[in-house]
């Protein structure tokens, strides 16, 4: 299936029938890796299920391209495929850009975890991220940087965050299943652009 920190895994952990597990999936080095497909949130689904291909590992972009793609998954409600690519920038771009990085991953992630029904982790990395991103781009003094409206984003980080945390009323992108509140990431999803 190729992807983050899958490479070449393979299922070494099932037998040839795919029944019971025999030991733990392992990729083509030996490490130990889940194989399972995952899907567009990046939940493990069963084996043999049909899963969305994950993004390829250490992928070195230019900051343009990663927002980019970065916005291109996030519209197409895969914010936990836009943390990877986010996280990417986060371990291969220069120091001084680790903390926006960072903190956009935290967003992607923040969205994820809301998508999924997890309100507290939802909330916590939102705001986490919207803080690092704030506190970045005071520092740096680029509030702009690379066509990403960052005020905008923090905006829409912290707004999230309490939807989220206030219960769903069943509008503008948020549903309720058990009384949590959960986001379509698609209709939730951030304008890195700004509007």
């Amino acid at each position: 299936m190729g992807g983050k920190g899958h490479g070449d895994s393979t299922s070494q952990g099932r037998d040839a029938d795919g029944g019971a597990a025999v030991g733990r999936d392992r990729d083509a080095e030996g490490r130990a890796r889940n194989a399972r497909p995952r899907d567009g949130l990046g939940r493990p689904l069963p084996y043999g299920a049909p899963g969305v291909e994950r993004q390829p590992e250490g992928v070195v972009r230019t900051p343009e391209e990663t927002v980019a793609q970065a916005q291109a998954l996030l519209d197409a409600g895969k914010p936990f495929h836009a943390h990877e690519v986010f996280e990417d920038a986060w371990k291969s771009g220069p120091d001084e850009e680790r903390t926006l990085w960072r903190g956009l991953a935290q967003l992607a992630v923040g969205l994820t975890h809301a998508a999924r029904g997890n309100v507290t982790g939802g909330a916590r990395l939102l705001r986490r991220g919207a803080g690092a991103v704030q506190a970045w781009a005071a520092s740096s003094g680029r509030p702009d940087v690379y066509g990403m409206d960052l005020t905008g984003v923090v905006a829409w980080a912290r707004e999230l965050a309490d939807v989220v945390e206030a219960g769903a009323d069943g509008s503008d992108g948020v549903g309720g299943v058990g009384g949590t509140a959960v986001v379509d990431a698609r209709t939730r999803a951030p304008r890195l652009y700004g509007a």
